[in-house]
């Protein structure tokens, strides 16, 4: 990244991707490598290996942003981040977002300082730490943030568990990703509910969420309503 963070502006209308790009040009260490107006052209300039960070409005005309966002992560190692931009407030579509692991969520409208200021902290968090700096003494605490937040270090809980690669066989992470972002840690919801948000099957999600709940990510209790047997509902763990 010697030249510049490089910055992919996506968003359906003109004049945001204009100004967001203003924006993007105007903070030190980024640099806008293309703008996109839709989901498809943003996923063919997000795999061309010239994007280190998407700039996502997750409401676009072709595909959703949330649906750009997870195939951005199928892209491995060498997918960009992604910070979500977007008017979008309800709690379902934020979860999906944080699922997915962007890197910040920015609400319209919004200033220039408040996203200069996401940015600058962007660029604080993901400074590469040169080997030799590594190797000739400990760590302070904010070069381990920085490793955590690049994904040099995986912790075992949470989240991160989620984007590990040993996962059983029928168990895609793409899936497994939407399955957490459907979840609440206070309110449990069923197996159809769960479907619902995700947009899945209900048997796929019931299978999603007892594997969830086998790895203690999800809790799993029941809710006894009328008549029939109670029902099995999830949230996640550690609320």
């Amino acid at each position: 990244m010697s030249g510049g963070i490089r910055v992919l502006v996506v968003d359906d209308d003109a004049a945001a991707r204009s100004l967001h790009a203003r924006f993007v040009a105007d903070v030190d260490g980024f640099v806008v490598a293309g703008t996109a107006a839709t989901g498809t052209a943003a996923l063919g300039l997000a795999s061309s290996g010239g994007v280190d960070l998407v700039l996502l409005d997750l409401r676009l005309p072709d595909i959703s942003g949330i649906e750009v966002l997870h195939r951005i992560r199928t892209m491995g190692a060498a997918s960009p981040d992604v910070i979500a931009v977007s008017s979008s407030r309800d709690q379902v579509t934020v979860r999906q977002a944080l699922a997915g692991r962007v890197a910040g969520y920015l609400v319209k409208p919004f200033t220039q300082e408040a996203f200069s200021a996401r940015l600058a902290a962007y660029r604080s968090e993901h400074a590469p730490l040169p080997e030799a700096h590594l190797r000739d003494r400990e760590l302070a605490q904010g070069d381990i943030d920085r490793l955590l937040a690049t994904g040099g270090i995986r912790t075992t809980g949470g989240a991160r568990r989620v984007g590990r690669t040993d996962l059983p066989k029928g168990i895609a992470a793409v899936t497994l990703e939407r399955v957490v972002g459907a979840l609440d840690p206070l309110t449990a919801a069923s197996a159809a509910e769960v479907a619902e948000r995700a947009g899945i099957s209900r048997a796929s999600a019931r299978r999603y969420l007892e594997h969830l709940a086998d790895d203690g990510i999800a809790a799993a209790a029941h809710r006894y309503g009328g008549r029939g047997r109670p029902e099995v509902v999830y949230r996640l763990a550690g609320a």
